[in-house]
């Protein structure tokens, strides 16, 4: 008894120790290792806190309730409490990236049968897990059916449009994607789940993966408007209109509300046209009618929405645009996936394997992935254009996944939830708001102090001090700067480039590197067959350039040429990859596909024939006694392709099973990268001098494409080579020999790669292509300056023991191996222009070119060097579209701004991931590029980053200018203070709409610079240069203003202003004293009228004039200001007005400014100081701009700047490093043990 309760109490002990560590480990991540990964905190809803929190919200008027709004952290910490992820009420999710963001999920709950969607309904015999297989039960347990039977309460959060649910085995919230989940293999999807499901697992299914539906709702103009209206800047706009109409500036106020009115109507129409284009993009074909085979073998229509994964699809024989992700179990398709790849080359889908679940080491036993396996894939919102199928059976697909779970889905998703745009400028203008901040409280303050030292009324004091803030920090400040993205925008739209975000024009003006894909972006689309090279006894004929004759038709190379490929007819006409086209076009055979009438008389799939044409077929003399059907049938060179192993960019190879008609075995042929073919090849079967044919034509920048063949043994029947691994086929494979492609530079890309050098734009290869091939390429368009070296790093994994190693080698004495994975060009690194390293650094002759394969060893075995050969890398071959988005990230680790510019087709990753990506596809995956250009060829990238400088510069100017406005304003404010004035209502109308709102909107007109010049513009606000141009035209502003305010009050003739004043003509004083005595109670409260307001308000409009023409900067990033005739007429126009009331002042325009009566002679005075004041601002500012960066650096006493940028840093530790660049033929061992 004692043990027994001993042995209770540890048990307790060790529950309240759990329970404790459950407490403390109440931080879970979710999407672990994904883009969207996040950090889960649970929490719980306490009434005390909630109580609180309303009366706080009642106290500040609903202020603390925006505050919780914006900030989702502290709404949810200031109502909850703490708790376990497992129990909480509240969930509060953060973004483990650079951006930290917060979000806030309700934990809501739901019943089903199962906790699992796959959950077997069935309990009276079995219970499914994970595989698909089964485990089996009594068949009358009573107590098991009754337990089975009771509804299960599973617990999930949405979020992006994901539903997130909660697993007890994990403990922790996951996202169900789909059939994927089970980890099934190939062989049970055929054995387990092709047989379709039941209505009742249907609907079990639906509860966890929702409707099959990619839902962009079209949010309401009422919600959009409350959305819009509630963003901290509008919100801002409110509280000062409030203010000013307290303070009786009603027209300044009703002004406001007019422009706030338009700014919100334009941003509500933008944002909701948005949403409808995207609506209609994806609802066109969301919802269709489908057919679903049931668990009884039955056919049933329904609509889209009701597929969930596990459901068996049919695939019409007319085509169809898939509603899922689904893999096909039986038949073959015809797709068109240029919604995903952006190529509208039609693909072969061909059913997944379906091999014995006993049968090892084939294709079907390994476990099903959608990219493993994205042959046998149809993804959604792709076109099926034809299908092919068996007698009695119908082209069947298994639903994979659904809704937003689906390639598409994802896509749409990227779109409706992007990541925030990361650029130093946004930041430093927060900071910069945060000073302007600072020095309104400095202004709150004194207005207070002085206010309260004169016995100020308390209302006025709180207006005053309020105002002093709306002054300094500009409501519309945030509007001004994104005036000249719209306008580079709509400039970018007339070129023939589409933006979907503009916030990242900006960032493009700061492009210091561009990765180029090579074939379809450097060079053209298609491919021309430059001839052949056939190899006989294990050594290379002479080239040829036609195949197109008799004396070769019946040969294994022709056949290989007629039979390798994946085309297909469509309306009878040839269609499919280009390569492919050019191949068979060159053999001048001919392809018949099976029609529908032919396939439903056979029980097997018709094979494509392909023949050549009769008159190159050997004539045959028919005897009188011979059959002529059975002649002509032994005559004929008709070959079947039985079965297709399509291409795969990893493998870099595709092949094909075969049957000559009248033959019993079947042949294989094999084509792809002459490296990979080699090596899948007989070694007797290869030339001795291969590597040194390859090599010649790759330098010469042919594409290579090598060609085998095997003749497969007697017992592989059609059956078993429908399920036959492809790895059984492609290997022991006879040499063919080599097909020899000209790819041919596109005529823009030299020119365009020359003005990018010339603006000091590093560029950057990337392809698919042989490494050889796209280094002559990168030669011939100037990527690589002849007189430099190339060094390839061919990087080897660990084997045997032996650690990792980069062997090194020079392109003029290359290694000649069967792997010829890398080559080498020269990089020029881009840094700032003027910087005094400059001259040090960048004259560099040496480029590192290497392999995906190298490139992936490099990056697992040689993190040491991974950046230093990014820095110098030009030429990156046979890359993978993931290894092009990790190059990507790499190069934007050292700092760089990297642009992408490719055809869409692999690119997609790559082009989102990097600063600035253009597509040159205008098919739907190009919705994933932040800019898609019209025109297919690279001059898009220099128009691109010129306007982006141009918006850059705008960006800056606009800023500038607008933080000089509300500085001006503000002094000119805090000296009226000190004599108990402000400016009047008009004024300030006069000030902000008048000269202001006219002013930004159209200094921001300047047009992008013609050329792209070596210098580039600024990145930061806080440079030292930029707030030295600031710091001096605000103490310029100061000085003046000052210097007007005290000289005025210095005047003879100055008097405290009073009604019945009059400085002009003192001898009218008895008659303006009769009119203005009736005036005196309008103006004796807010004392607009005084010499003081007078003159401080002709200086500051002078000087907001100044400001902007001072600091709308032209060449070298914008056209001069003077051809921005906008710009130019408002300048001048207002400088002809303001001069008019100056020098000859008109009663009526007086009267409604509220300006007062000055003599003649302080009105020159006044002129004078505006000319001086304007020369000095000019003078300052161009000293600035040409000496800026050294005057800064003598008087801080910093002889030689230290660069910021981690590629500067490290090009300078490499010119100082002895031994590097390696030396040709050395190796580099990776250290440490590998595993």
């Amino acid at each position: 008894m004692i043990i027994t309760e001993a042995g209770d109490t540890q048990r307790v002990l060790e529950w309240g120790l759990q329970g404790t560590r459950m407490e403390k480990e109440e931080l879970k991540i979710v999407n672990r290792g994904l883009e969207d990964e996040m950090e889960v905190s649970g929490y719980r809803l306490c009434h005390w806190k909630l109580a609180l929190v309303g009366m706080g919200v009642v106290c500040t008027g609903g202020f603390l309730l925006l505050l919780l709004y914006w900030m989702p952290e502290w709404s949810v910490k200031g109502t909850c409490t703490p708790t376990t992820v497992r129990e909480a009420e509240i969930l509060l999710l953060r973004s483990t990236d650079e951006f930290k963001r917060w979000f806030r999920a309700k934990v809501r709950a739901m019943l089903a049968s199962g906790k699992s969607p796959f959950h077997s309904l069935d309990p009276q015999t079995s219970s499914t897990v994970a595989n698909g297989h089964t485990q089996h039960s009594p068949p009358h347990d009573p107590l098991r059916k009754c337990v089975e039977n009771q509804p299960v309460q599973i617990r999930y959060f949405s979020l992006h449009s994901t539903k997130y649910y909660w697993n007890d085995m994990i403990q922790n919230f996951e996202v169900l994607k789909g059939l994927e989940d089970l980890e099934v293999t190939c062989s049970s999807i055929h054995a387990h789940h092709s047989r379709g499901l039941t209505p009742d697992q249907q609907n079990h299914r639906r509860l966890f993966f929702g409707v099959n539906e990619i839902e962009v709702k079209v949010p309401s103009i009422f919600k959009l408007l409350i959305k819009e209206v509630l963003n901290p800047f509008y919100i801002f706009q409110l509280f000062s209109i409030i203010l000013w109409s307290a303070d009786e500036y009603y027209y300044y106020a009703s002004a406001i509300v007019l422009m706030s009115v338009i700014s919100i109507a334009t941003s509500l129409y933008t944002i909701r046209k948005q949403y409808i284009m995207l609506h209609d993009m994806v609802a066109s074909h969301s919802v269709v009618r489908v057919s679903i085979c049931r668990a009884n073998n039955e056919v049933e229509e329904a609509l889209s929405t009701d597929l969930v994964p596990g459901d068996i699809l049919v695939i019409p024989a007319n085509g169809t645009i898939m509603p899922c992700d689904a893999v096909l179990v039986s038949g073959t398709c015809i797709v068109n996936e240029s919604m995903l790849t952006g190529e509208s080359v039609p693909v072969t889908k061909t059913n997944l394997p379906n091999p014995g679940e006993e049968e090892k080491g084939v294709e079907g036993a390994g476990v099903y992935g959608i990219e493993e396996h994205k042959r046998h894939t149809l993804f959604c919102g792709t076109q099926v254009i034809q299908t092919r199928f068996y007698t009695g059976e119908l082209v069947k697909a298994l639903v994979v996944r659904t809704g937003f779970s689906t390639a598409k889905g994802q896509l749409v998703r990227s779109i409706l939830y992007p990541k925030p745009t990361d650029f130093k400028l946004y930041h430093d203008a927060y900071l910069f708001l945060l000073c302007l901040v600072g020095v309104a409280g400095i202004g709150f303050l004194y207005t207070i102090v002085l206010s309260i030292l004169n016995q100020v009324p308390a209302r006025t004091i709180i207006i005053e001090s309020l105002d002093i803030i709306t002054i300094t920090v500009p409501p519309a400040l945030p509007a001004a700067m994104t005036v000249g993205i719209v306008y580079a925008q709509r400039r970018l739209k007339r070129a023939g480039i589409f933006c979907i975000s503009p916030q990242r024009i900006n960032i493009c003006g700061q492009l210091n590197l561009v990765c180029f894909d090579k074939t379809g972006t450097l060079t053209e689309d298609g491919l021309d067959l430059w001839g052949v090279q056939r190899v006989e006894n294990s050594s290379f004929l002479l080239p040829e350039e036609n195949v197109c004759r008799e004396a070769l038709v019946k040969s294994q190379f022709v056949s290989c040429m007629a039979t390798c490929h994946s085309l297909t007819k469509l309306e009878r006409v040839l269609s499919g990859d280009p390569l492919d086209l050019k191949m068979f076009e060159a053999t001048g055979w001919i392809l018949e596909e099976p029609t529908e009438e032919e396939t439903s008389l056979h029980n097997r799939i018709m094979p494509t024939v392909v023949r050549p044409p009769r008159q190159l077929l050997p004539e045959t003399v028919v005897s009188s006694t011979q059959d002529i059907e059975l002649v002509e049938l032994s005559s004929s060179h008709d070959i079947g392709i039985v079965r297709q192993f399509p291409f795969s960019s990893a493998l870099q190879r595709m092949s094909v099973v075969t049957r000559l008609l009248g033959e019993k075995r079947m042949d294989a042929y094999l084509k792809g990268a002459p490296e990979v073919v080699v090596s899948l090849c007989k070694k007797e079967t290869v030339p001795e001098n291969f590597s040194e044919v390859l090599e010649d034509y790759t330098k010469q920048g042919f594409r290579v494409i090598a060609l085998a063949h095997r003749r497969l043994e007697s017992k592989l029947t059609w059956h078993k080579v429908q399920n036959i691994s492809r790895d059984q086929i492609e290997t022991r494979m006879d040499f063919l020999g080599l097909i020899i492609m000209q790819n041919k530079l596109k005529t823009e890309t030299p020119g365009v790669l020359e003005d990018l050098r010339r603006a000091n734009i590093r560029t950057v290869m990337v392809t698919g292509d042989n490494m050889l091939t796209a280094v002559s390429v990168a030669r011939d368009c100037g990527m690589i300056p002849p007189q430099d070296k190339v060094i390839i790093a061919n990087a080897v994994p660990p084997k045997d023991g032996r650690p990792a190693r980069i062997d090194w080698h020079y392109a003029d004495n290359p290694a000649t191996q069967a792997d010829k994975g890398a080559h080498f060009e020269v990089v020029d690194i881009g840094l700032e222009e003027g910087d005094p390293e400059d001259s040090q650094i960048l004259p560099h002759t040496y480029h590192f070119a290497m392999s995906g394969r190298s490139f992936a060893v490099i990056t697992e075995h040689f993190q040491d060097l991974v950046q230093k050969l990014a820095l110098h890398g030009t030429v990156f071959a046979r890359m993978s579209p993931d290894q092009k988005t990790q190059l990507v990230e790499v190069l934007q680790s050292v700092d760089y701004f990297v642009g992408m510019c490719g055809d869409g087709a692999n690119d997609c990753g790559a082009l989102k991931r990097a600063h600035g990506g253009i597509s040159l596809s205008e098919l739907e995956a190009s919705v994933a590029s932040p800019f898609t250009s019209r025109t297919p060829n690279i001059s898009c990238v220099p128009s691109l980053i010129r306007e982006g400088r141009a918006a850059l510069i705008t960006s800056f100017c606009v800023f500038k200018f607008m933080a000089l406005y509300s500085i001006i304003q503000y002094i000119s404010v805090t000296l009226l203070y000190s004599i108990f004035s402000n400016l009047g209502d008009f004024q300030f109308l006069f000030i902000d709409v008048a000269i202001i709102l006219v002013i930004v909107f159209t200094m921001s007109l300047n047009q992008a610079w013609k050329d792209l010049v070596a210098q580039r513009p600024p990145v930061s606000l806080i440079s030292g240069p930029l707030l030295f141009s600031v710091l001096t035209q605000i103490l310029l502003c100061l000085g003046f203003q000052v210097l007007s305010f005290l000289w005025v009050q210095s005047q003879g003739w100055y008097e405290k202003w009073t009604p019945v004043s009059d400085a002009c003509n003192m001898t009218r004083s008895n008659i303006s004293a009769g009119h203005n005595s009736t005036d005196h109670g309008d103006h004796s409260e807010k004392n607009i009228k005084n010499y003081e307001n007078t003159t401080l308000f002709y200086i500051s409009c002078f000087q907001y004039l100044i400001v902007a023409i001072v600091f709308s900067k032209g060449k070298p990033f914008r056209q001069p200001s003077y051809k921005n005739w906008p710009f130019l007429l408002s300048a001048f126009g207002l400088y002809f007005f303001l001069l008019l009331i100056l020098l000859y002042p008109i009663p009526a325009i007086d009267n409604a400014l509220e300006i007062v009566c000055v003599p003649y002679h302080w009105r020159i005075t006044l002129l004078i100081i505006v000319i001086v004041n304007a020369a000095v601002s000019v003078l300052m500012e161009s000293g600035i701009d040409r000496w800026g960066s050294r005057w800064l650096r003598w008087l801080c006493c910093q002889r030689n700047k230290t660069p910021t940028a981690r590629y500067m840093h490290l090009a300078q530790e490499l010119q100082r490093d002895p031994d590097w660049p390696p030396k040709p033929r050395t190796s580099t061992e990776a250290r440490g043990p590998q595993s």
